[in-house]
């Protein structure tokens, strides 16, 4: 419901809506016999016209045939009161409709074929001049499809550059935690190499000098000794702990990937065992997830994106579902061809079937 009143407070469908109630004053002007037909006339165009701001960008078939239904609804309203001179506003609001829902043009054949039983109509009705009319009205038709189209554009190339900058945050928070991988196997070789390597040397001396017999009993060579015993195993724990520590961190990158997103909200799971060493790997699932958050807002309309990482059978388990519903079999396009070829040249594999509440679910298996 919030979705829905979102989309109608939209200044575009605002503007729209106060338009119609404009023409709704002016019937006030037609005859009586006129005026219930238009009426209705006109309330049906405002339905469909809501129905329209409220239909999913996705749902092509339906708003295609809602914009037909306008069409003949304002074309309907202009054969019913030609006099008033207020119905073919309609149309203006109609044809800013077409250009946010299809292609420039058909949009544009589309408004020259209602101009066209526009002129027949008003010229039928006994205008002296419907050319003239026409092409103001045309006019004021292009300048709401400019405005649209170029809002349309602006609004699709955020979108873009929103995709484009949480992918860099992702890879860039892939990167640092190589980086700092890098840095921790460096640390673990210096220790192991250099303070490992001068301890092992001091622990050799200080058992030579526990084995003089002028020094055997003094407790400062035997504690000495202990120390360095001591402190040679706490580094070989260290060094392997930065060792076990090594992995990139998924969920910030994934989170990071998603953050730019309003829908659909991704649901995350990373299980604490899983550790992705190789950067070759954790691009793929970054690039699987991302493929998959594309196309359930664009294809299944969905609200969540429900995500899982974790180890099984000595592999990587990415589990990708959403709560979108799938009409009919499910078509492999590049998304899901990209997908695979990714996987492929990482060992990998996908299944695709659906979810037991109707949506996708992708399980992706990755080497370990």
């Amino acid at each position: 419901m919030r979705e829905f009143l979102r989309n109608l407070l939209q200044p575009l469908n605002l503007a729209g809506f106060f338009t119609i109630a404009g023409v709704a004053l002016s019937l006030r002007f037609t005859e009586r016999e006129v005026t219930v037909p238009a009426t209705l006339c006109l309330v049906a165009f405002a339905v469909l016209f809501t129905a329209l701001g409220a239909t999913a960008d996705h749902r092509k078939r339906v708003r295609s045939a809602l914009l037909v239904l306008m069409a003949a609804a304002a074309l309907f309203q202009i054969k019913l009161a030609p006099e008033l001179g207020t119905a073919q506003i309609l149309l203006v609001i109609w044809v800013a409709c077409a250009f946010s829902a299809w292609r420039v043009g058909i949009a544009v054949a589309a408004a020259l074929l209602a101009d066209a039983i526009f002129y027949l109509l008003i010229r039928d009705a006994g205008f002296r001049s419907p050319l003239t009319m026409v092409m103001i009205n045309m006019g004021f038709q292009a300048l709401a499809a400019l405005c649209v189209y170029y809002a349309v554009r602006a609004e699709s190339s955020r979108d873009q550059l929103a995709l484009v900058n949480a992918d860099l945050l992702a890879t860039r928070a892939l990167l640092a935690d190589s980086a700092r991988d890098a840095e921790r196997l460096r640390m673990a070789r210096e220790l192991h190499d250099v303070a490992g390597h001068k301890l092992t040397a001091m622990k050799l001396n200080l058992r030579a000098l526990a084995a003089d017999p002028l020094l055997a009993g003094r407790s400062e060579v035997m504690i000495a000794q202990q120390l360095s015993s001591e402190l040679l195993e706490d580094i070989r724990n260290v060094v392997q702990a930065l060792r076990d520590a090594r992995g990139l961190d998924m969920q910030t990158a994934l989170r990071a990937l998603a953050a730019p997103m309003p829908r659909p909200v991704l649901r995350l799971e990373v299980a604490e065992q899983v550790h992705v060493a190789d950067p070759l790997i954790a691009e793929t699932i970054l690039r699987i997830v991302q493929e998959a958050m594309t196309n359930a807002a664009r294809h299944a309309d969905a609200d969540t994106l429900s995500v899982s990482l974790r180890h099984g059978h000595g592999r990587i388990l990415l589990d990708i579902e959403d709560d979108g519903r799938l009409r009919g079999a499910v078509r492999e396009g590049n998304g899901l061809a990209g997908m695979r070829e990714r996987l492929a040249a990482v060992d990998g594999s996908l299944v695709i079937g659906r979810s037991a509440r109707g949506g996708l679910r992708l399980q992706v298996e990755l080497p370990a």
